[in-house]
């Protein structure tokens, strides 16, 4: 006998271009591993990013540029073995695509090929298009990243607001539109005055996908182990808390190690 099974609709490039005509916000979040993806995406998150900010949230680096390309393919396939439904994004890490462009195809392929990701994310505009370009080709979707960029942290020496100058402001517009023309689906827009994000995502047809970008773009990401309130030191303005899973995971812990030394656990029950 068979058993019905519910049909999933998966999220491609082609449904988030449909949402953006039809003014669907697109729901995103990082994720790094099976078990946290696997929840993600039965709530019906749009996108699952597998960020190299895990170098800062799992591994505990400063920054995200120690994480390495093999890291990141370990991650992703954690994650798309969860996922039913969500459309996966993997970054390619520091030094795995800058100024080469047939290492970031490499970078890429094996990314697509290891993992079983959908696409990719750069960061950067004119500088990368070569490697840009490079990946396109080889039929692997990219979704660009602009504004604050954590790769290039050591050469703005600070996680402040960018593009409050005109001429920085300027240069996104331009790498915005640069990063629709040559074919990336949808573009990340990080720590930016609000009515810039409105102005780019008003003017391009691709996604603009922000964080700390206001509420004029097409949808949100944030790093879940923040949403979720896993990490307790980070708290940027743009940043919402939903829940304080830093102070429950304590407590719970606190009384697991509480009956463990009194002999209160296992019970009677709880043993065979």
């Amino acid at each position: 006998m068979s058993v019905a099974k519910k049909e999933i609709k998966r999220i491609t490039t082609h449904v988030l271009q449909a949402m953006k005509e039809q003014g669907e916000r697109i729901s995103m979040l990082t994720a790094y591993d099976y078990s946290m993806a696997r929840i993600l995406d039965d709530a019906g998150i749009d996108i699952l990013l597998v960020g190299d900010s895990a170098s800062n949230v799992m591994a505990g680096h400063e920054t995200t540029l120690p994480i390495t390309l093999e890291q990141m393919i370990y991650h992703a396939q954690s994650v798309i073995r969860a996922v039913e439904r969500a459309f996966v994004v993997v970054d390619l890490p520091f030094g795995s695509y800058q100024g080469n462009s047939t290492k970031a195809l490499n970078s890429a392929i094996s990314i697509m090929k290891e993992s079983g990701a959908h696409a990719v994310k750069l960061e950067g505009g004119a500088e990368i298009e070569d490697s840009v370009r490079r990946i396109l080709s080889a039929g692997v979707p990219v979704m660009g990243h602009l504004g604050l960029t954590p790769q290039s942290i050591y050469k703005f020496g600070t996680y402040s607001v960018r593009a409050k100058e005109e001429a920085e402001a300027q240069k996104l517009k331009d790498d915005a539109k640069l990063l629709q023309e040559i074919g990336c689906f949808a573009v990340v827009l990080e720590k930016i005055p609000a009515t810039l994000g409105k102005e780019v995502a008003d003017s391009l047809h691709i996604p603009i996908i922000g964080i700390g970008a206001g509420n004029g773009v097409d949808g949100q990401v944030l790093v879940v182990h923040d949403v979720l309130g896993i990490t307790k030191d980070f708290n940027p303005r743009f940043l919402r808390r939903y829940l304080n899973l830093y102070e429950t995971i304590k407590d719970a812990v606190g009384l697991y190690i509480t009956d463990v030394k009194s002999g209160g656990f296992p019970n009677e029950d709880e043993q065979y």
